[in-house]
């Protein structure tokens, strides 16, 4: 059971919804906490934009008028779609701590497989050094993470990638989207 989310950060606004669509003033956007893509109706004179965080929880909410549905990414439209990286590269700067302590605490998924591998860019090497050097002594920032390994692909961009490759649906399983 995929969690709600208290907040969305806009990704595309629809003054008249999508085509086909009830005409109401529509915003596309990505929870903040669980990843969820959802679908919000505004309130009237409302004109969010990208990037933009909007309160969608259980309480009075002043701009979203209410939640339409949720999404799948083939869903976004195509200015969504290309918004999605940079409110992703944000999203992880916020939440840098619980990034980091994922490369802390990763541990395998299989007996044969360890979660460091699920990320793009990272194979068997980068993994045993992310595990020598976390051993050592923890990382502190993903900054510290490309410091440490740095053959590694930076931390940031692996994570936009691998959030992205969960949301289309493209990952056997998930370390990041709630589903």
């Amino acid at each position: 059971m995929a969690g709600k989310d208290e907040y969305i950060r806009v990704l595309d606004f629809l003054e008249h919804g999508k085509s086909g669509q009830k005409d109401e003033p529509t915003t596309q956007g990505i929870g903040k906490e669980h990843y969820n893509l959802l679908e919000v109706v505004m309130r009237d004179e409302e004109r969010p934009k990208g990037g933009e965080e909007l309160y969608i929880g259980e309480g009075e909410r002043d701009r979203v008028q209410y939640i339409k549905d949720k999404i799948s990414y083939d869903d976004l439209t195509a200015s969504a779609k290309s918004e999605l990286k940079y409110v992703l590269r944000e999203l992880i700067e916020e939440k840098e701590d619980e990034f980091v302590e994922f490369f802390n605490e990763a541990t395998p998924v299989t007996p044969r497989r360890h979660a460091f591998e699920l990320l793009p860019g990272i194979g068997s090497k980068h993994m045993q050094k992310l595990l020598d050097e976390r051993e050592e002594e923890e990382f502190e920032s993903l900054d510290d993470v490309k410091g440490r390994v740095p053959s590694m692909p930076d931390p940031r961009d692996t994570l936009v990638k691998r959030i992205k490759e969960e949301l289309k649906g493209d990952a056997k399983r998930n370390l990041f989207v709630s589903k």
